[in-house]
């Protein structure tokens, strides 16, 4: 076998190892479970592990990875840290974020994005789209 050809079987099973997984920033943190209970009190751990599985499966990260992110994580610094080019070209993680929040929740990220958007801010709207809808 070739050296050409042993490289590039050394990239591709080094791409399969990669996907699913979060990029470097948040990698090495360990369960972020705590700050998301005290950043939402009356939320359930049900609710918040729901929600950070919509947002991981929207992006394509592991499930067992979803208690690495934290509440004051920004959406966007999430996409570019898996995503480092300075432009958005093609932003089809939020797109599927998106698609999913108005599916599952009734919340329009549309209508509430903003640059400096975070997990946390996103979950209280969602937390809030779920009271309105009980409330009415």
């Amino acid at each position: 076998m070739s050296i050409v050809a042993i490289l590039v079987l050394l990239a591709v099973a080094w791409s399969a190892l990669a996907i699913g997984q979060i990029p470097n920033p948040f990698r090495a943190r360990t369960s972020q479970a705590r700050l998301w209970r005290r950043a939402f009190p009356s939320a359930t751990k049900r609710q918040i592990g729901e929600f950070l599985s919509l947002f991981a499966d929207a992006f394509s990260f592991r499930a067992t990875e979803t208690q690495k992110f934290r509440p004051d994580d920004q959406l966007i610094g999430v996409y570019r840290a898996l995503n480092p080019a300075k432009w958005i070209p093609d932003a089809n993680e939020i797109e599927r974020l998106a698609k999913e929040l108005r599916k599952r929740y009734g919340v329009a990220l549309g209508d509430i994005w903003d640059e400096r958007m975070t997990l946390g801010a996103l979950f209280a709207q969602v937390q809030q789209s779920k009271h309105r809808v009980l409330a009415v």
